[in-house]
């Protein structure tokens, strides 16, 4: 599909967010590859991009530095004149009880995973083309509610309130928001530290019986982003094999 269309993809380097940059790419998007640290990580994920046709461009920002947000905005429109998508997908999960969080933890899930994704929102809210789209990462724990993900859900329920609010807000610039709520993928994020036996076990609970793939969320997101996900909005999308 031809589209002169223009997506900003948070914490794309890997993982989910590396899936999701390659899918829109496919569909057509340029695509702006947004990552904190990993330089050479994204910069592959650009060089896979291009050689297969498509259009990427990397640009470094940590989405919990509102300067740096901004700074990411200015870049896609400096190089490809505005921004039409913003994928929220940037984030960490560190996973402690609630009774053993430290103050530092605590502090950086709720800036990058909460305050990074309001950041971005506010920028998209004043600089999105009409007709954009705004997909933020969630996850099934906020409904699972499984011990130690305690303080990540709390953010990621947080994301979810602003969707909401954010896509009635916005009203009359044809700018649909909405949030795909992953259950566990196989991601290095996810898989990082985990037995065979923990994976298993996660594998198996949804009926389904396997974890969810990157390209299952990107999936989710591409609907979401494209044509078919016009008259979607204000929506959480549970993509997790029907864990929940």
């Amino acid at each position: 599909m031809e589209t002169n269309k223009v997506a900003i993809v948070t914490g794309a380097s890997r993982g989910i967010g590396a899936a999701i940059a390659a899918r829109l790419a496919s569909d057509g998007f340029t695509v702006v590859i947004n990552y904190a640290g990993k330089a050479a990580a994204a910069e592959e994920v650009a060089g896979k991009i291009e050689a297969a046709g498509g259009k990427a461009l990397t640009a470094q920002a940590d989405v919990s530095d509102p300067a740096a947000v901004r700074r990411l905005f200015a870049t896609a429109e400096e190089a490809f004149g505005g921004v039409d998508v913003l994928v929220n997908n940037a984030g960490i999960m560190p996973l402690t009880t609630i009774a053993e969080t430290g103050d530092a933890v605590f502090d950086r899930v709720i800036a990058v995973n909460l305050k990074g994704t309001f950041n971005t929102l506010r920028e998209a809210a004043q600089r999105l083309r009409v007709g954009g789209r705004i997909i933020n990462m969630s996850t099934s724990q906020v409904g699972l509610l499984h011990p130690s993900y305690g303080i990540y859900a709390a953010a990621k329920a947080g994301v979810e309130a602003m969707t909401h609010v954010l896509s009635k807000e916005l009203r009359g610039r044809d700018i649909t928001v909405n949030a795909v709520a992953p259950g566990p993928t196989a991601t290095d994020l996810f898989l990082e530290g985990k037995s065979d036996e923990v994976r298993d076990r996660f594998a198996k609970l949804a009926p389904l019986e396997r974890l969810g793939t990157p390209q299952d969320i990107a999936g989710a997101v591409a609907f979401l982003a494209g044509p078919d996900g016009a008259w979607v909005n204000g929506q959480v999308l549970r993509a997790n094999g029907g864990i929940i």
